[in-house]
């Protein structure tokens, strides 16, 4: 005689078999250990976009020795120089998305570039992850060495009576950006003049080739103690202790020109785990925090920072938005 179901039990037993199947198939993703566990479990490459010797590099080399202490492991800095840094942008953003290859990255191979290069392989929000701001800097402006150039108002003058001699250098998309800014807000001419370095743009600065120049004060500090460049103003809200005497823009006259902050910082390729961005980004802010790092990297005259990857984010999409909008202002075009 046939058994009879009983349908109660039936679909009792019908919820048990298809909850053990789930279970089944949810273990193996529960079981999964966090990434950053065991991260980091062998050396770390830290990629630089310049050669070695310049500031970006230089600060690298600051950073990474504490960084590599902190987290136990070593950091292993790569000079992948050319393309103004995006060659190895590109390169970090080959890489697997697992912490183990980190850019160093500067606000002119990342911010700057995608404001002004409309076919851009990368995004320094969309394709890498901001982890932390390491360091920051500020732009000064300069002019030749002439008895007649002390004052802002003197350049701004003397230029719009000479346009023809009116010529600035630079070696960076990052000193044009901030120089036309200069322009568009004063009125003053200026016809740019492509370098291949800061070196050559001060020795124009210098020898009288170039009346003005706005770029980094860790450049130009040397060789204006030196008097053979004059500072006019430096981009700061409050004097700095490296030129005490150089007057705010503020202070010169130019309380509207905003050149925003320079600076350096981690990021990783887009898809690293959160939980490794957010150890690396706790290791950095360590790094940065310890009294001999921030002591090295005032004497490099940079600024240690420790802005979050929130903060940091943040920072890099205004600063796109805001070159971007001065290129179209001063119509400029530039090659990739």
């Amino acid at each position: 005689m046939p058994l009879k179901c009983r349908p109660a039990a039936f679909r009792i037993h019908a919820l048990l078999v298809a909850a053990f199947a789930f279970a089944l198939l949810a273990a193996p993703a529960a079981a999964q250990p966090d990434p950053a566990a065991s991260y980091p479990n062998k050396p770390i490459r830290l990629i630089v976009g310049f050669a070695a010797g310049g500031g970006t590099d230089a600060m690298a080399r600051i950073y990474a020795p504490k960084l590599s202490e902190i987290l136990g492991q070593p950091v292993i800095i790569e000079n992948r120089a050319g393309a103004g840094g995006r060659i190895a942008i590109d390169f970090v953003q080959s890489q697997p998305a697992d912490g183990y290859t980190l850019a160093f990255g500067a606000l002119g191979q990342l911010a700057i570039s995608a404001a002004i290069y409309p076919n851009l392989s990368f995004h320094p929000t969309r394709t890498l992850l901001p982890i932390t701001m390491i360091s920051s800097y500020l732009m000064v402006l300069a002019v030749t060495p002439n008895d007649r150039l002390k004052t802002v108002q003197e350049l701004v003058a003397y230029a719009k009576a000479n346009p023809d001699k009116a010529n600035y250098p630079t070696a960076s998309p990052t000193f044009t950006i901030s120089t036309e800014l200069l322009k568009l807000k004063t009125g003053v001419p200026g016809q740019l003049v492509p370098y291949r370095s800061s070196n050559e743009m001060l020795l124009s600065l210098a020898g009288g080739q170039s009346l003005f120049v706005i770029m980094d004060v860790p450049s130009v500090r040397p060789v204006a103690q030196g008097g053979r460049v004059r500072a006019l103003a430096v981009a700061s809200k409050t004097r700095i202790s490296d030129m005490p005497d150089v007057p705010t823009l503020t202070e010169a006259g130019l309380g509207d020109l905003d050149i925003p902050l320079q600076w350096n910082g981690l990021f990783a390729p887009a898809g690293t785990p959160a939980t490794i961005v957010r150890k690396l980004e706790a290791a950095s802010q360590r790094a940065m925090s310890d009294p001999a790092v921030r002591e090295r990297t005032r004497a490099l005259a940079y600024n240690p920072e420790s802005a979050g990857s929130n903060e940091f984010r943040a920072r890099i999409d205004a600063d796109i938005k805001m070159f971007s909008d001065v290129a179209k202002a001063a119509n400029l075009k530039f090659e990739q």
